[in-house]
């Protein structure tokens, strides 16, 4: 996947029942979203799987431990808590951001509490408080704000705000929601400098999982002494069995950044109350544990399951009310009684159809408690971070399914599944019935031209009004007239993959597109309005330095055009399931043996004879596309942004001007 912060649609885990409680029909299923996923919309794989066990007749609740743990520690008792754990450290050398905290810790203490409920959307006036600069104490996080000018993109004097350039006279609560949003990250760095230094709001604890060949680092981790992240987390999870008294417990992990928090979660269950059978899946599963050989893992999940969760799940039932042998389940890893040593159950039955797993269900989760953050001030960026937005997939798989840097071989990929436009919108008012918001975030790796068109006259015709973005491939079949369609029919921005902008290298990854035929697809959603952020890639096999060059000019020419108005270089990683990770020899490079994996498997690192730098390279990409989206330095010369000695770019001036003709005069 070439977009490591967008959601898989492989929206599994797996729900198991204790062999020593009632039958599997009266169980109480307990799906839990582990910390850390997001702050603003709560991660959906409860919601898919809550909602196809509940089509089924299964009494099936759901819980979101992630929110609660911010919403825990980012409160008055919180930071109470952290600085006495600050006070009973009696450390000499105490960082900046702690000696900011402890100095000002007063009024981080009386902002807390009204600053969540204005993130949450229950104070909206407390806006003209926090945009006056003294209601929040400002630390370290804030000097970010130095390198914004203080005159507007106009060159009109604003009277010294660093932010009108962004929001304007009119973006009162934008700005006090990036403002309060600075606030929580200094937070964020205290709990990092004085509590634990593994946690981030999306990605906690991620080193110990990501790409680990053996269980140790983790192991170790779980067995070291709590801190007071750890203990909030099992006094949330402790909250959680109590009020909800399942008989089973699911945790999808969908990251590696969620692996730590999973573990600890079935930890405290196994040491609490052993009689509550604990399972594993979600998309870190899927893609990092097909190889599974580590028996303790077992210690803390009974089960762990691969891919999509209804049908491992349906066996698993039949296979704990006694209807079915334990060798005749489906993906599911389990430990052996007596070796003791991990096995793997596949019985090979179909999955259920994308048609009949039913409609997501939000009911149980605290819809009214996320927070919608404002990090950063690119109008595509914020989406992923700022509203709440009903997460659902369109179709499952990619109809594409060829490039080569993707993971084109896992079932959430490979197997491609759509479903008539009339069942899609029914979910949608469904969801929109239930939650009340008419936010949708189609979570596709790319979504098909012809199911989007089908959808959007659907929601026409029956005028259901939403909002929603997604991500797609930039390919010709979206002409100027079906992005007015979508348009039309409530589609806000989409996403999709330039990747190396060079043509050469498009064809070698198999992308299916062209550089021209990427200007002309963006400058057609972009007419109509639709915001378009591009993923990029440096890194790739064979890329060369010319190649990053040009790349970078190709970029520059079509924000120049306004066929894009957001972007994001990051660096290829060669995965065990892609193409190129499998068959490195039609790709030119050579892979670095792995050491023996007993555990996640999925980065590999790979020689690429061409021998470029390309963390260098990368330095000049991202400075020079941070300036593009911000309309600076359009004019430059493109070797500029580099830190050394770059050749000049062989990218005509006016490649994408003529692209754009072209396509006028079709």
């Amino acid at each position: 996947m070439y977009d490591a912060g967008s959601i898989s649609p492989t929206l599994s885990a797996i729900n198991v029942h204790p062999l020593n409680s009632p039958t599997a029909k009266n169980c109480r299923v307990l799906s839990l979203i582990p910390p850390m996923t997001q702050l603003n919309t709560p991660y959906p794989s409860t919601a898919y799987i809550t909602g196809f066990l509940r089509s089924r007749g299964i009494d099936a609740v759901q819980d979101d431990l992630a929110l609660k743990l911010v919403l825990r520690l980012f409160s008055a008792t919180g930071l109470s808590a952290i600085r006495k754990q600050i006070d009973a450290a009696q450390s000499g050398n105490s960082s900046l951001v702690i000696q900011h905290f402890c100095d000002e810790f007063d009024q981080y203490l009386s902002a807390i509490d009204r600053t969540i409920l204005f993130l949450q959307g229950r104070d909206s006036t407390l806006a003209h408080r926090i945009n006056s600069r003294s209601f929040l104490p400002e630390g370290p996080r804030f000097s970010a704000l130095d390198v914004y000018d203080s005159d507007d993109e106009n060159g009109d004097d604003d009277g010294g705000d660093p932010l009108s350039w962004a929001f304007g006279s009119l973006g009162m609560q934008d700005k006090a929601r990036h403002f309060a949003t600075l606030y929580l990250s200094d937070i964020a760095d205290v709990l990092r400098a004085a509590i634990d230094p593994r946690f981030e709001f999306v990605r906690y604890a991620e080193s110990l999982a990501a790409s680990q060949p053996t269980f140790d680092p983790l192991a170790t981790a779980l067995a070291a002494p709590m801190n007071l992240m750890d203990t909030t987390l099992r006094e949330l999870t402790l909250e959680s069995i109590s009020r909800h008294q399942p008989n089973l417990v699911l945790i999808s992990v969908p990251f590696p950044g969620c692996v730590y928090a999973a573990f600890r979660i079935a930890q405290t269950i196994k040491r609490q109350h052993p009689e509550i059978v604990t399972a594993l899946g979600g998309g870190f599963v899927n893609t990092e544990l097909r190889e599974l050989a580590e028996p303790r893992v077992f210690d803390y999940f009974d089960y762990v399951s691969l891919d999509d969760g209804e049908r491992p799940l349906l066996a698993l039932l039949e296979h704990l009310r006694g209807d079915r042998p334990q060798s005749q389940l489906v993906r599911t890893f389990v430990r052996s009684g007596e070796s003791q040593s991990v096995e793997y159950m596949n019985s090979g039955e179909p999955d259920i159809p994308f048609a009949e797993v039913g409609t997501p269900t939000w009911d149980g989760l605290p819809i009214s408690d996320y927070l919608s953050t404002l990090d950063m001030l690119n109008p595509m960026h914020r989406l992923w971070s700022d509203g709440r937005w009903n997460k659902l997939t369109v179709a499952h798989g990619c109809y594409w399914k060829k490039c080569s840097f993707c993971d084109v071989t896992l079932d959430y990929i490979g197997r491609y599944e759509a479903v008539a436009a009339s069942t899609l919108v029914d979910r949608i008012e469904a969801i929109v019935q239930e939650t009340g918001q008419t936010g949708f975030h189609f979570v596709d790796e790319a979504a098909p031209p012809k199911a989007l068109k089908a959808m959007a006259e659907e929601l026409l015709r029956r005028g259901v009004v939403i909002s929603w973005w997604s991500n797609i491939r930039f390919e010709k079949a979206f002409t100027p007239e079906l992005c007015e369609l979508l348009a039309a029919s409530g589609c806000i921005a989409i996403s999709g993959g330039l990747e190396v902008a060079s043509d050469r290298l498009l064809n070698l990854m198999k992308k299916g597109v062209s550089v021209s035929q990427v200007a002309r697809v963006t400058r057609a959603f972009s007419d109509v309005g639709i915001l378009v952020h591009a993923y990029l890639m440096y890194g790739f096999p064979t890329q060369t330095v010319q190649d990053t060059v040009d790349a970078l000019e190709y970029v520059r020419q079509m924000f120049e055009e306004g066929c894009i108005q957001s972007g994001f270089f990051h660096r290829f990683t060669c995965t065990v399931h892609s193409p190129v990770g499998q068959h490195p020899e039609d790709f030119g490079v050579s892979l670095i043996p792995l050491p023996p994996v007993t555990f996640a498997k999925n980065d590999i690192e790979f020689i690429d004879p061409t021998g470029v730098d390309h963390e260098s390279l990368g330095t000049g990409l991202n400075k020079g596309l941070y300036n593009f989206m911000h309309g600076v330095g359009l004019d430059a010369d493109i070797r500029s942004w580099f830190p050394g000695r770059v050749p000049r770019a062989k990218v005509p001036r006016d490649y994408i001007v003529r692209a754009l003709q072209a396509m006028a005069n079709h």
